[in-house]
Protein backbone atom coordinates (compact mmCIF):
# COMPACT_ATOMS: atom_id res chain seq x y z
CA UNK A 1 0.00 0.00 0.00
CA UNK A 2 2.89 2.96 1.00
CA UNK A 3 4.69 1.90 -2.39
CA UNK A 4 1.73 1.98 -4.32
CA UNK A 5 0.88 5.44 -3.07
CA UNK A 6 4.19 6.91 -3.27
CA UNK A 7 4.32 5.05 -6.96
CA UNK A 8 1.65 6.75 -8.41
CA UNK A 9 2.51 9.96 -6.70
CA UNK A 10 5.90 9.95 -8.26
CA UNK A 11 4.49 9.29 -12.20
CA UNK A 12 1.74 11.60 -12.18
CA UNK A 13 4.17 14.40 -12.45
CA UNK A 14 5.81 12.11 -15.20
CA UNK A 15 2.81 13.14 -17.39
CA UNK A 16 3.61 16.75 -17.08
CA UNK A 17 7.37 15.68 -18.75
CA UNK A 18 5.44 14.21 -21.44
CA UNK A 19 3.58 17.50 -21.70
CA UNK A 20 6.15 19.97 -21.76
CA UNK A 21 8.76 17.62 -23.73
CA UNK A 22 5.85 17.71 -27.01
CA UNK A 23 4.25 21.16 -25.95
CA UNK A 24 5.98 22.96 -29.07
CA UNK A 25 4.30 20.58 -31.78
CA UNK A 26 1.28 22.92 -31.96
CA UNK A 27 2.86 26.03 -30.02
CA UNK A 28 5.58 26.93 -32.72
CA UNK A 29 3.62 25.58 -35.88
CA UNK A 30 4.46 27.84 -38.64
CA UNK A 31 1.05 28.54 -40.55
CA UNK A 32 0.42 29.82 -44.36
CA UNK A 33 1.65 33.22 -44.51
CA UNK A 34 2.30 35.89 -46.91
CA UNK A 35 3.73 39.01 -47.11
CA UNK A 36 1.47 41.55 -45.64
CA UNK A 37 -0.60 44.64 -47.52
CA UNK A 38 0.52 47.84 -48.36
CA UNK A 39 -2.97 49.57 -47.81
CA UNK A 40 -6.40 48.69 -47.98
CA UNK A 41 -7.27 45.60 -50.73
CA UNK A 42 -10.25 45.79 -52.79
CA UNK A 43 -10.35 42.39 -54.44
CA UNK A 44 -8.01 39.15 -54.34
CA UNK A 45 -7.35 36.74 -57.20
CA UNK A 46 -5.82 33.37 -56.56
CA UNK A 47 -5.85 31.62 -59.55
CA UNK A 48 -9.21 31.73 -61.12
CA UNK A 49 -10.81 32.49 -57.85
CA UNK A 50 -11.82 35.58 -56.88
CA UNK A 51 -12.46 36.36 -52.94
CA UNK A 52 -13.42 39.76 -51.04
CA UNK A 53 -10.83 39.26 -48.42
CA UNK A 54 -7.30 36.92 -48.07
CA UNK A 55 -9.15 35.20 -45.22
CA UNK A 56 -11.15 33.31 -47.77
CA UNK A 57 -8.31 31.70 -50.08
CA UNK A 58 -6.11 30.23 -47.46
CA UNK A 59 -8.71 26.98 -47.71
CA UNK A 60 -7.25 26.87 -51.43
CA UNK A 61 -3.90 27.29 -50.58
CA UNK A 62 -1.53 24.32 -51.37
CA UNK A 63 2.15 24.91 -51.71
CA UNK A 64 4.40 27.38 -50.15
CA UNK A 65 5.09 28.51 -53.92
CA UNK A 66 1.76 30.07 -54.52
CA UNK A 67 1.33 33.49 -54.37
CA UNK A 68 -2.16 35.67 -54.25
CA UNK A 69 -2.74 38.73 -56.29
CA UNK A 70 -4.25 42.06 -55.20
CA UNK A 71 -5.78 45.12 -56.00
CA UNK A 72 -5.85 48.45 -53.65
CA UNK A 73 -8.56 50.64 -53.17
CA UNK A 74 -5.53 53.26 -54.92
CA UNK A 75 -5.61 51.03 -58.05
CA UNK A 76 -2.30 49.09 -57.29
CA UNK A 77 -1.85 45.20 -58.12
CA UNK A 78 0.58 43.26 -55.83
CA UNK A 79 1.72 39.90 -56.27
CA UNK A 80 1.95 38.22 -52.43
CA UNK A 81 4.40 35.84 -51.85
CA UNK A 82 5.48 34.00 -48.46
CA UNK A 83 8.97 36.09 -48.17
CA UNK A 84 8.39 38.84 -50.75
CA UNK A 85 6.17 40.68 -52.74
CA UNK A 86 6.39 42.53 -55.92
CA UNK A 87 4.52 45.88 -57.48
CA UNK A 88 3.02 45.66 -61.23
CA UNK A 89 4.21 48.09 -63.07
CA UNK A 90 1.62 47.92 -65.68
CA UNK A 91 -2.32 47.81 -63.43
CA UNK A 92 -4.84 47.80 -66.45
CA UNK A 93 -6.62 44.64 -65.90
CA UNK A 94 -6.46 42.19 -62.84
CA UNK A 95 -5.08 39.13 -64.22
CA UNK A 96 -3.18 36.16 -61.89
CA UNK A 97 -0.70 35.92 -65.21
CA UNK A 98 1.39 38.86 -65.66
CA UNK A 99 4.09 39.35 -67.74
CA UNK A 100 5.40 42.51 -67.50
CA UNK A 101 7.86 44.61 -65.07
CA UNK A 102 7.43 44.23 -61.74
CA UNK A 103 9.14 45.96 -58.59
CA UNK A 104 9.91 43.20 -55.96
CA UNK A 105 9.82 44.54 -52.10
CA UNK A 106 10.32 43.03 -48.85
CA UNK A 107 7.78 42.55 -46.11
CA UNK A 108 8.39 45.42 -44.38
CA UNK A 109 4.49 45.85 -43.51
CA UNK A 110 4.69 42.25 -41.64
CA UNK A 111 2.85 39.34 -42.39
CA UNK A 112 -0.25 37.51 -42.67
CA UNK A 113 -1.39 34.18 -41.41
CA UNK A 114 -3.99 31.81 -41.99
CA UNK A 115 -5.63 31.99 -38.54
CA UNK A 116 -8.31 29.04 -39.31
CA UNK A 117 -6.26 26.47 -37.26
CA UNK A 118 -4.36 28.54 -35.13
CA UNK A 119 -5.46 31.78 -33.38
CA UNK A 120 -2.02 32.42 -32.43
CA UNK A 121 1.76 30.73 -31.67
CA UNK A 122 4.69 31.85 -30.73
CA UNK A 123 5.47 31.74 -35.01
CA UNK A 124 3.06 34.43 -35.73
CA UNK A 125 3.41 36.23 -32.44
CA UNK A 126 7.14 37.32 -32.92
CA UNK A 127 7.08 36.59 -36.68
CA UNK A 128 9.88 33.49 -36.79
CA UNK A 129 9.48 33.22 -41.06
CA UNK A 130 11.24 33.68 -43.73
CA UNK A 131 15.09 35.01 -42.80
CA UNK A 132 13.90 34.12 -39.15
CA UNK A 133 12.97 30.91 -39.69
CA UNK A 134 15.67 29.77 -38.26
CA UNK A 135 15.03 30.93 -34.72
CA UNK A 136 11.57 28.87 -35.15
CA UNK A 137 13.42 25.55 -35.46
CA UNK A 138 16.04 25.85 -32.59
CA UNK A 139 12.68 26.08 -30.02
CA UNK A 140 12.48 22.30 -30.05
CA UNK A 141 16.80 21.01 -29.99
CA UNK A 142 17.29 24.15 -27.69
CA UNK A 143 14.48 22.68 -24.95
CA UNK A 144 16.55 19.64 -25.74
CA UNK A 145 19.75 20.93 -24.44
CA UNK A 146 18.28 22.50 -21.28
CA UNK A 147 16.69 18.73 -21.37
CA UNK A 148 20.30 17.34 -21.65
CA UNK A 149 21.90 19.81 -19.26
CA UNK A 150 19.18 18.96 -16.56
CA UNK A 151 19.56 15.43 -16.54
CA UNK A 152 23.26 15.48 -15.62
CA UNK A 153 23.36 18.03 -12.98
CA UNK A 154 19.79 17.27 -10.81
CA UNK A 155 20.79 13.60 -11.24
CA UNK A 156 24.52 14.62 -9.39
CA UNK A 157 22.32 16.55 -7.08
CA UNK A 158 20.20 13.77 -6.28
CA UNK A 159 22.98 11.43 -5.13
CA UNK A 160 24.33 14.27 -3.40
CA UNK A 161 21.89 15.57 -1.71
CA UNK A 162 19.39 13.16 -1.78
CA UNK A 163 15.81 12.42 -4.63
CA UNK A 164 13.23 14.31 -2.25
CA UNK A 165 14.73 17.19 -2.53
CA UNK A 166 15.20 17.33 -5.94
CA UNK A 167 11.47 15.86 -6.82
CA UNK A 168 10.89 18.77 -4.81
CA UNK A 169 12.73 21.28 -6.64
CA UNK A 170 12.25 19.99 -10.15
CA UNK A 171 8.12 19.45 -9.42
CA UNK A 172 7.75 23.54 -8.39
CA UNK A 173 10.05 24.59 -11.28
CA UNK A 174 7.89 22.43 -13.57
CA UNK A 175 4.68 24.77 -12.59
CA UNK A 176 6.39 28.07 -12.28
CA UNK A 177 8.46 28.07 -15.48
CA UNK A 178 5.57 26.57 -17.10
CA UNK A 179 3.49 29.33 -16.02
CA UNK A 180 6.11 31.51 -16.87
CA UNK A 181 6.40 30.97 -20.62
CA UNK A 182 2.77 31.83 -21.17
CA UNK A 183 3.67 35.17 -20.21
CA UNK A 184 7.03 35.62 -22.01
CA UNK A 185 7.92 39.35 -23.84
CA UNK A 186 9.83 38.57 -26.73
CA UNK A 187 11.44 35.56 -27.87
CA UNK A 188 15.17 35.52 -26.48
CA UNK A 189 12.69 35.46 -23.12
CA UNK A 190 10.74 32.62 -24.28
CA UNK A 191 13.82 30.69 -25.30
CA UNK A 192 15.73 31.02 -21.75
CA UNK A 193 12.10 30.07 -19.50
CA UNK A 194 12.10 27.21 -21.98
CA UNK A 195 15.51 26.23 -22.14
CA UNK A 196 15.11 26.04 -17.73
CA UNK A 197 11.49 24.56 -18.34
CA UNK A 198 13.55 21.93 -19.76
CA UNK A 199 16.27 21.47 -17.53
CA UNK A 200 13.28 20.98 -13.90
CA UNK A 201 11.35 18.64 -16.34
CA UNK A 202 14.05 16.30 -17.10
CA UNK A 203 15.75 16.83 -13.55
CA UNK A 204 12.43 15.44 -12.42
CA UNK A 205 11.93 12.51 -14.99
CA UNK A 206 15.71 11.25 -14.33
CA UNK A 207 15.38 11.45 -10.74
CA UNK A 208 11.64 10.28 -10.60
CA UNK A 209 12.83 6.31 -12.08
CA UNK A 210 15.81 5.93 -9.64
CA UNK A 211 12.94 7.19 -6.76
CA UNK A 212 10.10 4.79 -7.53
CA UNK A 213 12.92 1.95 -8.30
CA UNK A 214 14.64 2.07 -5.10
CA UNK A 215 10.80 1.91 -3.12
CA UNK A 216 9.44 -0.93 -4.80
CA UNK A 217 10.98 -4.56 -4.76
CA UNK A 218 12.34 -6.65 -6.75
CA UNK A 219 9.02 -8.60 -8.27
CA UNK A 220 7.40 -5.25 -8.93
CA UNK A 221 10.82 -3.36 -9.98
CA UNK A 222 9.88 -3.97 -14.02
CA UNK A 223 6.27 -3.08 -14.42
CA UNK A 224 6.85 -0.01 -11.97
CA UNK A 225 9.85 1.69 -13.70
CA UNK A 226 8.50 0.60 -17.51
CA UNK A 227 4.57 2.36 -16.67
CA UNK A 228 7.08 5.62 -15.77
CA UNK A 229 7.00 6.01 -19.85
CA UNK A 230 3.21 4.90 -19.90
CA UNK A 231 2.32 8.27 -17.74
CA UNK A 232 4.90 10.21 -20.34
CA UNK A 233 3.25 9.14 -23.15
CA UNK A 234 -0.05 9.77 -21.36
CA UNK A 235 1.52 13.32 -21.53
CA UNK A 236 1.88 13.21 -25.34
CA UNK A 237 -2.08 12.23 -25.48
CA UNK A 238 -2.74 15.43 -23.27
CA UNK A 239 -1.22 17.49 -25.36
CA UNK A 240 -3.10 16.56 -29.04
CA UNK A 241 -6.18 16.99 -26.71
CA UNK A 242 -5.11 20.56 -25.39
CA UNK A 243 -3.67 21.51 -28.50
CA UNK A 244 -7.59 20.76 -29.93
CA UNK A 245 -9.62 22.43 -27.88
CA UNK A 246 -7.30 25.07 -27.38
CA UNK A 247 -5.65 27.39 -30.11
CA UNK A 248 -3.94 30.29 -29.09
CA UNK A 249 -0.58 29.19 -27.59
CA UNK A 250 -0.60 31.15 -24.05
CA UNK A 251 -3.60 29.91 -23.05
CA UNK A 252 -2.48 26.36 -24.42
CA UNK A 253 0.47 26.63 -22.32
CA UNK A 254 -1.20 27.60 -19.42
CA UNK A 255 -3.75 25.01 -19.96
CA UNK A 256 -0.43 22.18 -20.05
CA UNK A 257 1.26 23.37 -16.72
CA UNK A 258 -1.81 23.31 -14.61
CA UNK A 259 -1.52 19.67 -14.78
CA UNK A 260 1.21 19.87 -12.69
CA UNK A 261 -0.11 21.75 -9.63
CA UNK A 262 -1.72 18.40 -7.90
CA UNK A 263 1.22 17.15 -7.31
CA UNK A 264 3.14 20.33 -6.65
CA UNK A 265 0.49 20.69 -3.53
CA UNK A 266 1.34 16.90 -2.25
CA UNK A 267 4.85 16.41 -3.50
CA UNK A 268 6.08 17.27 -0.02
CA UNK A 269 5.05 14.42 2.15
CA UNK A 270 6.73 12.08 -0.06
CA UNK A 271 9.87 10.67 2.20
CA UNK A 272 13.54 9.96 1.32
CA UNK A 273 14.15 6.36 0.35
CA UNK A 274 15.80 4.11 2.50
CA UNK A 275 18.74 3.05 -0.12
CA UNK A 276 19.81 7.09 -0.42
CA UNK A 277 19.74 7.37 3.72
CA UNK A 278 21.37 3.91 4.40
CA UNK A 279 24.59 4.78 1.69
CA UNK A 280 24.63 8.51 3.96
CA UNK A 281 24.82 6.27 7.01
CA UNK A 282 21.63 8.09 8.58
CA UNK A 283 20.40 4.45 10.01
CA UNK A 284 18.32 6.19 12.32
CA UNK A 285 16.16 8.64 9.42
CA UNK A 286 16.25 4.83 7.51
CA UNK A 287 15.02 3.26 10.40
CA UNK A 288 12.02 6.01 11.01
CA UNK A 289 11.25 5.53 7.25
CA UNK A 290 10.79 1.78 7.17
CA UNK A 291 8.59 1.82 10.13
CA UNK A 292 6.16 4.36 8.09
CA UNK A 293 6.23 1.13 5.41
CA UNK A 294 5.43 -1.16 8.24
CA UNK A 295 2.77 0.70 9.84
CA UNK A 296 1.18 1.56 6.23
CA UNK A 297 1.79 -2.15 4.83
CA UNK A 298 0.38 -3.56 8.14
CA UNK A 299 3.45 -5.53 9.12
CA UNK A 300 3.70 -6.36 12.59
CA UNK A 301 7.18 -7.89 12.72
CA UNK A 302 9.21 -4.92 13.01
CA UNK A 303 12.38 -4.23 10.97
CA UNK A 304 15.51 -2.89 12.66
CA UNK A 305 17.76 -1.38 10.55
CA UNK A 306 21.01 -1.61 13.26
CA UNK A 307 20.00 -5.59 12.84
CA UNK A 308 20.34 -5.77 9.22
CA UNK A 309 23.67 -3.50 9.21
CA UNK A 310 25.17 -4.76 11.95
CA UNK A 311 27.91 -6.31 10.11
CA UNK A 312 28.99 -4.36 8.32
CA UNK A 313 28.78 -1.75 10.83
CA UNK A 314 31.51 -3.67 12.97
CA UNK A 315 33.45 -4.08 9.99
CA UNK A 316 33.46 -0.16 9.33
CA UNK A 317 34.28 0.40 12.85
CA UNK A 318 37.00 -1.91 13.42
CA UNK A 319 38.72 -1.97 10.26
CA UNK A 320 38.56 1.86 9.26
CA UNK A 321 41.95 3.07 8.35
CA UNK A 322 42.08 6.91 7.15
CA UNK A 323 42.72 5.87 3.65
CA UNK A 324 38.78 3.94 3.91
CA UNK A 325 37.45 7.12 6.17
CA UNK A 326 38.01 9.63 2.97
CA UNK A 327 37.01 6.58 0.52
CA UNK A 328 33.83 6.67 2.52
CA UNK A 329 33.05 10.08 2.88
CA UNK A 330 34.16 10.90 -0.70
CA UNK A 331 31.69 12.16 -3.12
CA UNK A 332 31.14 10.82 -6.11
CA UNK A 333 31.01 11.99 -9.24
CA UNK A 334 30.94 11.05 -13.25
CA UNK A 335 34.31 9.56 -13.56
CA UNK A 336 33.40 7.04 -11.23
CA UNK A 337 31.49 5.13 -14.21
CA UNK A 338 35.25 5.00 -15.33
CA UNK A 339 36.82 3.06 -12.28
CA UNK A 340 37.69 0.08 -14.04
CA UNK A 341 37.40 -1.25 -17.23
CA UNK A 342 34.37 -3.17 -16.79
CA UNK A 343 32.47 -0.37 -14.96
CA UNK A 344 34.05 1.76 -18.01
CA UNK A 345 32.70 -0.33 -20.98
CA UNK A 346 29.58 -0.87 -19.24
CA UNK A 347 28.61 2.69 -19.60
CA UNK A 348 29.99 3.31 -23.07
CA UNK A 349 27.22 0.29 -23.85
CA UNK A 350 24.83 1.93 -22.03
CA UNK A 351 25.09 5.46 -23.16
CA UNK A 352 25.24 4.20 -26.59
CA UNK A 353 21.80 2.26 -25.89
CA UNK A 354 20.51 5.67 -24.98
CA UNK A 355 21.65 7.82 -27.42
CA UNK A 356 20.34 4.80 -30.08
CA UNK A 357 17.07 5.25 -28.60
CA UNK A 358 16.34 8.66 -28.85
CA UNK A 359 17.93 8.98 -31.87
CA UNK A 360 15.45 6.23 -33.44
CA UNK A 361 12.75 7.20 -31.63
CA UNK A 362 12.28 10.55 -32.47
CA UNK A 363 13.39 9.73 -36.67
CA UNK A 364 10.71 7.64 -36.91
CA UNK A 365 8.04 10.03 -34.89
CA UNK A 366 8.82 12.87 -36.94
CA UNK A 367 8.38 10.43 -40.43
CA UNK A 368 5.10 9.60 -39.03
CA UNK A 369 3.99 12.93 -39.83
CA UNK A 370 3.17 12.17 -43.14
CA UNK A 371 0.29 9.97 -42.54
CA UNK A 372 -1.80 12.74 -43.36
CA UNK A 373 -5.40 13.47 -42.01
CA UNK A 374 -5.88 15.02 -38.43
CA UNK A 375 -2.81 16.22 -36.97
CA UNK A 376 -4.25 16.00 -33.63
CA UNK A 377 -5.25 12.66 -33.96
CA UNK A 378 -1.66 11.63 -35.28
CA UNK A 379 -0.12 12.52 -32.02
CA UNK A 380 -2.55 11.21 -30.15
CA UNK A 381 -1.95 7.95 -31.77
CA UNK A 382 1.67 8.81 -31.42
CA UNK A 383 1.49 8.72 -27.63
CA UNK A 384 -1.06 5.42 -27.78
CA UNK A 385 1.28 2.97 -29.56
CA UNK A 386 3.94 3.50 -27.18
CA UNK A 387 1.18 2.07 -24.27
CA UNK A 388 1.30 -1.96 -25.83
CA UNK A 389 5.24 -1.61 -26.53
CA UNK A 390 5.95 -1.13 -22.70
CA UNK A 391 3.66 -4.28 -21.80
CA UNK A 392 5.73 -6.25 -24.58
CA UNK A 393 8.39 -4.75 -22.66
CA UNK A 394 7.70 -5.66 -19.23
CA UNK A 395 6.45 -9.48 -19.87
CA UNK A 396 9.78 -10.01 -22.36
CA UNK A 397 12.14 -8.42 -19.11
CA UNK A 398 10.12 -10.38 -16.27
CA UNK A 399 10.24 -13.69 -18.65
CA UNK A 400 13.59 -13.65 -20.69
CA UNK A 401 15.61 -10.92 -18.83
CA UNK A 402 16.60 -7.33 -19.34
CA UNK A 403 19.35 -7.95 -21.59
CA UNK A 404 17.59 -10.58 -23.88
CA UNK A 405 14.65 -8.47 -24.53
CA UNK A 406 17.08 -5.43 -24.92
CA UNK A 407 19.37 -7.44 -28.05
CA UNK A 408 16.33 -8.45 -30.40
CA UNK A 409 14.62 -5.73 -30.05
CA UNK A 410 17.47 -3.24 -31.22
CA UNK A 411 18.55 -5.77 -33.94
CA UNK A 412 14.96 -5.63 -35.01
CA UNK A 413 14.69 -2.61 -35.53
CA UNK A 414 17.97 -2.38 -37.45
CA UNK A 415 16.04 -4.72 -39.94
CA UNK A 416 13.33 -3.07 -40.08
CA UNK A 417 15.30 0.04 -41.45
CA UNK A 418 17.19 -2.44 -44.34
CA UNK A 419 13.38 -2.97 -44.57
CA UNK A 420 11.82 0.07 -45.12
CA UNK A 421 14.58 0.54 -47.97
CA UNK A 422 13.21 -1.59 -50.12
CA UNK A 423 9.06 -1.05 -49.78
CA UNK A 424 8.22 0.99 -53.10
CA UNK A 425 7.42 4.35 -52.69
CA UNK A 426 4.20 4.11 -53.87
CA UNK A 427 3.02 1.38 -51.07
CA UNK A 428 2.40 4.24 -48.38
CA UNK A 429 -0.27 2.12 -46.26
CA UNK A 430 3.16 -0.31 -46.01
CA UNK A 431 5.53 2.19 -45.17
CA UNK A 432 3.89 4.19 -42.44
CA UNK A 433 3.08 0.26 -40.77
CA UNK A 434 6.76 -0.27 -41.32
CA UNK A 435 7.88 2.98 -39.88
CA UNK A 436 5.32 2.24 -36.74
CA UNK A 437 6.87 -0.83 -36.24
CA UNK A 438 10.06 0.37 -36.38
CA UNK A 439 8.82 2.83 -33.77
CA UNK A 440 8.09 0.07 -32.03
CA UNK A 441 10.50 -2.02 -31.65
CA UNK A 442 12.97 1.08 -30.86
CA UNK A 443 10.23 2.28 -27.78
CA UNK A 444 10.58 -1.54 -26.00
CA UNK A 445 14.54 -0.62 -26.24
CA UNK A 446 14.00 2.99 -25.27
CA UNK A 447 11.65 2.21 -22.20
CA UNK A 448 13.76 -0.34 -20.84
CA UNK A 449 17.17 0.98 -20.79
CA UNK A 450 16.23 3.08 -17.57
CA UNK A 451 15.31 0.13 -15.41
CA UNK A 452 18.79 -1.41 -16.75
CA UNK A 453 20.79 1.49 -15.89
CA UNK A 454 19.33 1.85 -12.65
CA UNK A 455 19.82 -2.10 -11.75
CA UNK A 456 23.36 -1.94 -13.56
CA UNK A 457 25.16 0.74 -11.20
CA UNK A 458 24.78 0.95 -7.51
CA UNK A 459 23.26 3.57 -5.00
CA UNK A 460 26.00 5.75 -4.74
CA UNK A 461 26.45 6.46 -8.14
CA UNK A 462 22.51 5.61 -9.51
CA UNK A 463 21.24 8.65 -9.99
CA UNK A 464 24.25 9.93 -11.75
CA UNK A 465 24.36 6.32 -14.17
CA UNK A 466 20.54 7.65 -14.96
CA UNK A 467 21.49 11.09 -15.71
CA UNK A 468 24.13 10.81 -17.28
CA UNK A 469 22.62 8.20 -19.74
CA UNK A 470 19.46 10.95 -20.20
CA UNK A 471 22.11 13.12 -20.83
CA UNK A 472 22.69 10.80 -24.28
CA UNK A 473 19.44 10.49 -24.58
CA UNK A 474 18.97 13.98 -24.76
CA UNK A 475 21.76 14.61 -27.39
CA UNK A 476 20.07 11.70 -29.33
CA UNK A 477 17.29 14.16 -29.96
CA UNK A 478 18.50 17.22 -30.55
CA UNK A 479 20.88 15.03 -33.12
CA UNK A 480 17.30 13.59 -34.20
CA UNK A 481 16.16 16.71 -36.42
CA UNK A 482 19.14 17.19 -38.03
CA UNK A 483 19.21 13.55 -39.32
CA UNK A 484 15.78 14.07 -40.77
CA UNK A 485 17.59 17.07 -42.65
CA UNK A 486 20.13 14.51 -44.70
CA UNK A 487 17.13 13.11 -46.56
CA UNK A 488 17.97 15.63 -48.78
CA UNK A 489 21.00 13.93 -48.92
CA UNK A 490 19.62 10.86 -49.63
CA UNK A 491 16.45 9.62 -48.39
CA UNK A 492 16.91 6.40 -46.94
CA UNK A 493 20.19 8.56 -44.74
CA UNK A 494 18.52 9.09 -41.32
CA UNK A 495 16.87 4.88 -41.80
CA UNK A 496 20.57 3.79 -42.56
CA UNK A 497 21.99 5.84 -39.61
CA UNK A 498 19.23 4.28 -36.95
CA UNK A 499 19.91 0.82 -38.79
CA UNK A 500 23.68 1.24 -37.79
CA UNK A 501 23.36 2.55 -34.54
CA UNK A 502 20.82 -0.13 -33.61
CA UNK A 503 22.72 -2.84 -34.79
CA UNK A 504 25.99 -2.31 -33.24
CA UNK A 505 24.03 -1.60 -29.85
CA UNK A 506 22.65 -4.31 -30.08
CA UNK A 507 25.95 -6.50 -30.69
CA UNK A 508 27.49 -4.43 -27.59
CA UNK A 509 24.62 -5.52 -25.20
CA UNK A 510 25.29 -8.96 -25.42
CA UNK A 511 29.02 -8.49 -23.27
CA UNK A 512 26.43 -6.80 -20.39
CA UNK A 513 25.10 -8.37 -17.31
CA UNK A 514 21.69 -9.46 -16.48
CA UNK A 515 19.97 -8.04 -13.61
CA UNK A 516 16.86 -9.89 -13.60
CA UNK A 517 15.72 -10.94 -9.67
CA UNK A 518 19.24 -9.37 -8.51
CA UNK A 519 19.09 -7.07 -5.48
CA UNK A 520 20.23 -3.76 -6.14
CA UNK A 521 23.96 -3.14 -5.45
CA UNK A 522 25.28 -0.20 -3.25
CA UNK A 523 28.92 -0.37 -4.22
CA UNK A 524 30.52 0.30 -7.38
CA UNK A 525 32.63 -3.68 -5.99
CA UNK A 526 29.05 -4.84 -5.90
CA UNK A 527 28.46 -3.71 -9.32
CA UNK A 528 31.56 -5.09 -10.86
CA UNK A 529 31.44 -8.60 -9.24
CA UNK A 530 28.11 -8.46 -10.95
CA UNK A 531 29.56 -8.78 -14.11
CA UNK A 532 31.51 -11.62 -12.69
CA UNK A 533 34.54 -9.64 -12.36
CA UNK A 534 36.47 -9.91 -8.63
CA UNK A 535 38.12 -6.95 -9.55
CA UNK A 536 37.68 -3.92 -7.20
CA UNK A 537 37.42 -0.21 -8.39
CA UNK A 538 39.09 0.70 -4.88
CA UNK A 539 40.42 -2.36 -4.04
CA UNK A 540 38.46 -2.65 -0.49
CA UNK A 541 36.99 -5.71 -0.24
CA UNK A 542 32.90 -5.00 0.34
CA UNK A 543 31.28 -6.54 3.77
CA UNK A 544 29.35 -9.82 3.52
CA UNK A 545 26.28 -8.60 4.60
CA UNK A 546 25.57 -5.26 2.95
CA UNK A 547 24.29 -6.50 -0.04
CA UNK A 548 21.61 -9.15 1.70
CA UNK A 549 20.86 -6.06 4.52
CA UNK A 550 19.95 -3.74 1.48
CA UNK A 551 17.91 -6.65 -1.00
CA UNK A 552 16.60 -7.57 3.16
CA UNK A 553 14.98 -4.03 3.37
CA UNK A 554 13.92 -4.24 -0.48
CA UNK A 555 11.56 -6.82 0.51
CA UNK A 556 10.56 -5.86 3.82
CA UNK A 557 8.14 -2.99 2.44
CA UNK A 558 6.43 -5.56 0.79
CA UNK A 559 3.10 -7.43 2.23
CA UNK A 560 4.81 -10.85 1.56
CA UNK A 561 7.62 -10.34 3.97
CA UNK A 562 8.51 -13.32 5.59
CA UNK A 563 7.81 -13.36 9.24
CA UNK A 564 10.64 -15.15 10.01
CA UNK A 565 12.43 -12.50 9.36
Amino acid sequence: RFQACVYFASVFQAMSCGIHYLASVFMAVAPNFVCGIPGNVSSVLFYNSSESTIEDIWTLWTSTENYIVVQLENGEIWELNQCSRSKREVSLDLAYEYKGNKSIFSCSDGFLYDDTKWKSTVVTQWDLVCDREWLAKLIQPTFMLGVLIGAVIFGDIADRMGRRRVIWFTSAGQFVFGIAVAFTFDYYSFMIVRFLLAMVSSGYLVVAFVYVTEFVGIKARTWASMHVHAFFAMGIMVVALVGFLVRTWWVYQIFLSIATLPFVLCCWMLPETPFWLLSEERYEDAQKVINIMARWNKVSTPCKVFELCSVQQDDLVSGRTSDNDMSSTKKHNILDLFCNWHIARRTITVWLIWFTGSLGYYVFSLSSVSLGGNEYLNLFLIGAVELPCYIIACIGMDKLGRRNTLIPFLILSALICVLIMFIPQDFNTLIILANMAGKFSIGVAFGLIYLYTAELYPTIVRSLAVGSGSMMCRAGSVVAPFCVYLRSVWIFMPLLLVGIMALLSGILTIMLPETLGKPLTNTLVEATEMGRNKKSCSGKTPPAHSGAALEKIEMFGQETVSTEK
